[in-house]
């Protein structure tokens, strides 16, 4: 199975399957976890997200067969990640150390050993955003270009994990705030590209666009070498 050219979601989807402690910004879906899983991935194989949030992407791994590992920075949200999704392992911590995990045996996985990494980063806009993505927004010392220097950092971790031809798949959209466009997509793509081979964008397209945002898209990457 490849994946499809476009994908499909809908604003009662959302509502449906957002958990109750979610901020409104929470936009992936099981439907949208499911494609690129399915796709990407076998049963049995490892599937890895390093932003676990409220853990849909291991949930949905689990149903299919997956072997679900996640890392999450909030402890309130690996604590609901063991409860929703049970024999998922989860591990608290900061997804940019991933490897720091993987070296203290935290996260039980080896290198070279993932076939797929599929998660939602914490989105940032480029403008009158001093809350910080990658502290959960709760340091105000948020800065663009440091945000997407730390993904590239994150993705060159995911890289060392990835089998040969294993994916990253990163679930991005362009929003507009305060009347500024921030093309989070291509300034994503452009980070992680210099890291792992750009494959392709595959428009998510809503029914009715969530609050803020202009496009959404997975950008799909592969560890060619």
């Amino acid at each position: 199975m490849t994946l499809p050219e476009v994908v499909h979601a809908t604003a009662a989807e959302l509502a449906r399957e957002r958990h109750a402690d979610a901020e409104e910004d929470v936009h992936f879906t099981r439907g949208l976890a499911r494609t690129v899983i399915e796709a990407l991935s076998l049963p049995g194989d490892v599937v890895l997200d390093p932003f676990a949030g409220f853990g849909t992407t291991l949930e949905v791994a689990r149903e299919l067969g997956r072997t679900p590992l996640g890392v999450e920075l909030l402890p309130e949200r690996v604590a609901t990640i063991r409860a929703r999704v049970p024999g998922a392992v989860v591990v608290e911590g900061d997804a940019r150390g991933l490897l720091g995990l993987v070296d203290a045996c935290a996260l039980p996985v080896a290198r070279g050993s993932v076939a797929l990494v599929l998660t939602s980063p914490p989105w940032m806009t480029a403008n009158d955003h001093l809350a910080n993505p990658l502290t959960a927004y709760e340091t105000d010392d948020g800065d663009y270009r440091t945000y997407l220097d730390s993904l590239t950092d994150v993705a060159r971790q995911v890289r060392a994990l990835l089998r040969p031809g294993g994916h990253l798949v990163l679930d991005v959209a362009d929003i507009r705030h305060e009347g500024q466009l921030t093309t989070l997509g291509a300034d994503v793509t452009a980070a992680v590209s210099p890291v792992l081979r750009h494959i392709g964008s595959v428009p998510v397209v809503w029914d009715e666009l969530p609050q803020d945002l202009t496009s959404n898209s997975l950008v799909v990457f592969s560890r060619a070498w």
